[in-house]
């Protein structure tokens, strides 16, 4: 009944050097070669045209990862439904290269913001990861969050993981043949609706609708729509673990932003070694047995069909399906929980305690990573709200860089584009400094007077700007403009622009 210890535990004990840690793949000693091929080659190449087929658990890790399906789908769904004043409220106009968020309009001059949000984003990751691994492969990432909805509908209508397996190894039949076709139906329509949501983001999505229902799409708004509705349906589908096991690069370098202290699923196995089956009857403490009974309950509700108790792999995404399965069995046979559980290496090699592995999880390089995100964090909030809502770009006339004109002036051509980046309507008044006698005149030759700029749109203003010969010698002067705004509601700003101003030999 007893049976050897995983090869991690065994490996250790005999070489006498302390245990490694726990987010490590177990050291297991190369088998033989059979036929010139090891046989952990062939178990991988088995893996790789093996269907998983998950099985239903229920727990608090299986509820907060409903809770987070709720959370960012409806975030995702209902987002670009919601409106601001009379447009909506998250737009991404790539024709007018303009970004609405909510109240905030983003210019291509705003790009820095967007840098800034990316290296936030990465040192996130790296702060996230170096706390608690792969958390947001858990519990927020698309290709999860999609999977699981996938993976719900499948069990309501084909029935949990046995019921699946004996009707996919059945032959066709009309029962068979209307189970899958329900099951696709239902897919196809949740990845239909995820494509039309996609898209929305980019173009208005009530009008969206109404060309929707017309068949008046764009051949662009229809492409992007059926490929992000493909992608949804052939990754959560039918590729689903094989996209997290092979093709996430997270997968690939998560190992070397963990250490020993990095809250990860660990399967104890000082606790749960010797692992094996055994009646209620014996204690199994006295017959050298561990707590695993070896029920393989953890690998079958795993998504990515891994054994944890074999060393956290690569693969594991950290939802904390076998940590809820675990602690249902140890309920039943009447042992503790937390043979499977969220811990540190540490904790398991130096048999600390969930409290004592939590005061080592702020450490120097988790503090760091924080220190430099609140920097980053407070200097990009302060520079988006404190940010001027009036841009100008200068834009000279290279067919005529200056010229002479009747009445001794040397007159230089210029378009400025004004910019508006706030939702309300902006009163734009034009001078130009630098140089006395500098007088702006509209490009008709009257003065410039007051600019009215709409709400989150800009306007391309030609000027000419003029000098008395006698004022300036030749060659490029530098000059300035002026533009003072006004708000309907009273609020001002002025922003000055550099430029230069030629004079002709």
């Amino acid at each position: 009944m007893d049976k050897k210890p995983i090869a991690q535990s065994e490996d250790l004990t005999q070489t006498g050097q302390g245990a490694a840690p726990a987010w490590q793949p177990p050291k297991v000693t190369p088998a033989p070669r059979r036929g010139g091929v090891s046989p952990q080659v062939e178990k991988a190449l088995t893996d790789v045209r093996s269907k998983v087929y998950p099985r239903a658990v229920t727990g608090l890790y299986a509820r907060w990862r409903v809770i987070m399906v709720l959370f960012t789908q409806a975030i995702f769904y209902g987002l670009p439904w919601l409106t601001w004043g009379d447009r909506q409220a998250v737009l991404f106009d790539l024709g007018a290269r303009k970004f609405y968020i909510f109240g905030m309009v983003l210019w291509p001059q705003d790009v820095v913001y967007l840098a800034v949000l990316l290296v936030l984003s990465a040192f996130a990751l790296f702060l996230f990861t170096a706390i608690a691994g792969r958390l947001f492969c858990g519990y927020a990432c698309p290709q999860t969050v999609y999977t699981e909805i996938f993976m719900w509908v499948e069990r309501k209508i084909e029935g949990d993981r046995l019921a699946r397996i004996r009707l996919d190894g059945q032959p066709w039949s009309w029962r068979k043949f209307r189970l899958k076709a329900a099951k696709h139906v239902v897919w196809i329509v949740i990845a239909f609706w995820t494509g039309f949501t996609f898209i929305g983001y980019f173009a208005p999505i009530r009008a969206l609708g109404a060309d929707l229902i017309a068949f008046s799409l764009g051949p662009w708004q229809w492409f992007w729509m059926l490929f992000y509705a493909f992608a949804t349906w052939g990754n959560a589908g039918f590729m689903r673990e094989a996209v997290c096991k092979y093709m996430c690069p997270y997968a690939r370098f998560q190992s070397v932003m963990v250490d020993d202290d990095t809250f990860v699923v660990t399967y104890d196995y000082k606790r749960g070694e010797p692992r094996g089956g055994r009646s209620r009857q014996i204690d199994h403490k006295e017959a050298g047995m561990g707590d695993c009974v070896d029920c393989t309950l953890c690998v079958q509700v795993c998504p990515t069909g891994i054994d944890i108790r074999d060393g956290l792999q690569y693969m594991c995404i950290g939802c904390g399906a076998c940590v809820d399965a675990c602690d249902q069995v140890m309920d039943k046979v009447g042992y503790p929980k937390g043979l499977i559980r969220y811990t540190s290496g540490a904790a398991i090699t130096e048999d600390l305690t969930q409290s004592q592995a939590r005061k080592r999880v702020l450490r120097p390089r988790v503090l760091f990573y924080m220190g430099l995100m609140a920097v980053i964090a407070a200097g990009f909030a302060f520079s988006l709200f404190t940010r001027e809502t009036l841009k100008m770009d200068i834009i000279r006339d290279r067919g005529s860089l200056g010229r002479e004109i009747p009445g001794n002036l040397i007159e230089n051509v210029y378009r400025l584009q004004i910019m508006n980046t706030d939702d309300k309507a902006l009163t734009v008044t034009l001078r130009a400094d630098g140089l006395p006698g500098l007088e702006l005149l509209a490009a008709t030759g009257e003065p410039t007077g007051t600019i009215e700029v709409a709400g989150g749109s800009h306007r391309l203003v030609p000027v000419l700007v003029r000098l008395p010969a006698d004022q300036a010698g030749p060659g490029v002067h530098s000059i300035s403009f002026v533009a003072s705004a006004e708000s309907a509601s009273g609020s001002g700003a002025q922003l000055v622009e550099q430029t230069s101003f030629y004079v002709p030999q």
